[in-house]
């Protein structure tokens, strides 16, 4: 029996144990907000002491979390050093969510299995390739054979809200410098590129006045409704910008949040709104911040009694192909028409992810882990998020295969 059947059998062989820990990490919730999610990483660290490897805990700093929005974030690192002139491998999966919101079901913490899938939030993304990058690599290490290099899990909590206190701080407090990464994937398909992403705040400052006597203030949702305007006024431009970028279309702009107001009969004296516009790789996003703040500026200047305040939450940079992306590029690819019998794409994807901060410091990185067809056939971020568990354990042989291709030692 060669390596690639070994490692095939062993996965087989400890399938019910990698669904019994895909369980346990999804019923620990992480909802962000608000983003307590230093309890799962404990869980985490505990679970892997079962395997024999040390979790290291990188607690980011209470204040600069809460000064974030968030309420705690640990991110997890476990080192696995073989003999010397090998590369570092790393595999990234991130364990915040979004809220699961209405309409489930199932219990969206339940981890429960039906059908041959598996229900709960972050079933799919990216909770799922915990068990994947894990097992993947007991895989690998029980196989016995000398490797060279090192691999790297690191399981971070911030995606969410951008990465920047995940693997931002990971790279940030120099805790890593790995030579290639693999991060969680949304599909079967293969990563190679996303887009850019801006959010902004935008709070638009006026004077409450009693609603019968309008006059007496100036209404800031009146105002907040012509930057609207502009904003929405925008789409058909921004549709006729199209990238280059196989899997990407065009950039997009749209308000997801409104607050404001105080009560039915007073006229509205303050509004925040929420804004996310993507970009695609292409775009410059220094050029389109400087554009959108600009088109929001131009929409209430000289409105009496307003002012505004545009305050940034998020800039994330496009991930790109580096060099050496396509060696990981190679190697799933061969190593996923083993194991799933079809050629595998890589191209872009208009979300953006943990991956490009790892891109941003010049690590080759793709995203790749378990995952359906396309992202809308897993109910990702929507009720009744589910994975096939066949997927689950195709991803996770392909994942170990191609850390056999990397650290074997011969």
């Amino acid at each position: 029996m060669n390596r690639q059947e070994q490692l095939s059998q062993w996965i087989d062989a400890h399938f019910d144990e990698e669904v019994a820990l895909l369980q346990q990490v999804l019923r620990v919730p992480t909802n962000t907000p608000p983003g307590n999610n230093a309890p799962h990483a404990d869980v985490v660290a505990e679970l892997l002491k079962a395997y024999g490897w040390q979790a290291e805990k990188h607690v980011v700093p209470e204040q600069r979390v809460r000064d974030y929005g968030m309420e705690s974030i640990t991110n997890l690192i476990v080192r696995r050093p073989y003999a010397a002139g090998g590369p570092i491998v790393a595999l990234n999966a991130h364990g915040d969510v979004v809220p699961p919101g209405d309409g489930w079901s199932y219990p969206p913490y339940g981890g429960v299995i039906e059908g041959g899938y598996i229900y709960g939030r972050a079933a799919a993304v990216s909770k799922s390739d915990f068990a994947t990058y894990i097992f993947a690599l007991r895989a690998l290490e029980a196989l016995g054979i000398p490797l060279k290099g090192a691999a790297e899990l690191h399981f971070t909590y911030d995606e969410e809200f951008g990465g920047l206190l995940g693997p931002g701080w990971l790279l940030e407090q120099r805790l890593t410098r790995p030579d290639f990464v693999i991060a969680a994937g949304f599909s079967y398909n293969i990563v190679t590129a996303h887009n850019a992403c801006l959010q902004l705040e935008i709070t638009v400052h006026g004077k409450s006045g009693h609603g019968a006597m309008p006059e007496t203030g100036h209404d800031a949702l009146q105002a907040a409704s012509k930057i609207l305007n502009a904003i929405y006024g925008q789409l058909p431009e921004l549709k006729k910008i199209k990238s280059k970028v196989p899997g990407i279309d065009s950039p997009t702009m749209l308000v997801g949040r409104i607050d404001g107001g105080t009560n039915t009969n007073v006229v509205p004296g303050k509004v925040v709104m929420k804004m996310d516009r993507r970009m695609i790789p292409e775009e410059d996003p220094v050029a389109v911040e400087g554009q959108v703040r600009a088109l929001i500026e131009d929409a209430v200047r000289g409105e009496p009694g307003i002012r505004i305040e545009i305050k940034r939450l998020l800039l994330s940079h496009a991930l790109r192909p580096l060099p050496g992306s396509e060696k990981l590029v190679a190697s799933i690819q061969k190593n996923a028409r083993t194991v799933i019998g079809e050629d595998i794409p890589a191209s872009g994807t208009p979300l953006y992810a943990d991956a490009r901060l790892y891109g941003e410091q010049g690590i080759p990185a793709v995203l790749y882990g378990a995952g359906p067809r396309s992202v809308p056939e897993s109910n990702a971020k929507k009720a009744d998020e589910k994975l096939l568990l066949d997927d689950l354990r195709k991803a996770t042989k392909v994942v170990a295969l191609t850390l056999l291709d990397f650290l074997a030692a011969e």
